[in-house]
């Protein structure tokens, strides 16, 4: 590139003078982490934190060791999704995850706070250093499969992780809003840009169930996310509903007890980077 500097700390260009890439970060040593996978949405509230917690959900149930990276670091969620509050504690060898009620190790910085009402008004560098903490610092111990809960957008932190931190690949929330085309093709082209692979979509708020027939009508309209989807010949992984339960679950933290194979395509997605 004409302009390029040859500092590729700051840079997302996907160009020859990045000889091979950023180093990844290395995790703490006691730990065994064998798939990363992020989850992504061009744009903020289209239940991305909904998604991260059903996945995890999902692969705790299928007996997989399961943990959530929270890297929403200023709008954090996962804890309050799961029902877990308090401090982190640590040892001499590093800060150790909080444990949901059937085993999903987490990580968020609100168990970094004294108090997890207290906005994190820091600056991008200092957000960005805290996610890499998470990696670096964290004793998760085994993990099969970690979730990434990524803040919306294309910015720092989501660069951070896919240059920082070896992301497997990623699944990409959205809503069947008109708008939602160019904004899925943002992540996507982000994730091309950073050669990471893209397993598929989940479309959030995709229609409502009638309570009396079980009808699904679909409010926003019907084939967004699937033209999208076609275009960069990528899978839908699943339909969410506009669903009460599921949103009473995570406002009174017990995510773990929502029911229903919402989720089943996208964790046979999963599943298969083990293969």
């Amino acid at each position: 590139m004409a302009d390029c500097n040859h500092d590729c700390s700051n840079c997302s260009a996907n160009c020859s003078s990045r000889e091979g890439g950023i180093p990844k970060e290395a995790t703490h040593e006691l730990n065994n982490i064998k798939k990363v996978i992020g989850v992504v949405s061009g744009k903020g509230g289209v239940g991305k934190s909904l998604v991260t917690s059903m996945m995890a959900v999902a692969s705790r149930r299928l007996g997989y060791e399961t943990a959530v990276l929270d890297a929403d670091i200023t709008g954090p969620s996962i804890g309050q999704t799961f029902g877990v509050h308090g401090r982190a504690q640590g040892n001499g060898m590093g800060i150790l995850p909080m444990m949901s009620k059937t085993g999903v190790k987490l990580m968020s910085v609100n168990f970094m706070l004294a108090d997890e009402t207290d906005p994190v008004v820091w600056r991008g560098s200092m957000i960005a250093n805290a996610v890499k903490q998470f990696w670096t610092d964290v004793i998760w111990d085994d993990v099969d499969f970690m979730f990434i809960d990524m803040p919306p957008g294309t910015g720092d932190v989501p660069l951070t992780v896919f240059q920082s931190l070896p992301v497997d690949g990623i699944i990409i929330v959205a809503s069947p809003q008109e708008l939602v085309g160019m904004i899925v093709e943002k992540a996507v082209k982000m994730a091309n840009m950073m050669n990471i692979p893209v397993l598929g979509l989940v479309e959030n708020m995709s229609y409502v169930s009638c309570p009396d027939c079980g009808k699904k009508i679909y409010i926003f309209g019907e084939g967004k996310v699937e033209e999208t989807a076609a275009k960069y010949g990528l899978p839908v992984l699943a339909k969410l509903p506009i669903d009460p339960q599921l949103a009473k679950n995570c406002d009174q933290g017990v995510i773990e007890l929502y029911e229903g194979d919402y989720m089943d395509k996208a964790m046979a997605a999963v599943e298969e980077l083990l293969k």
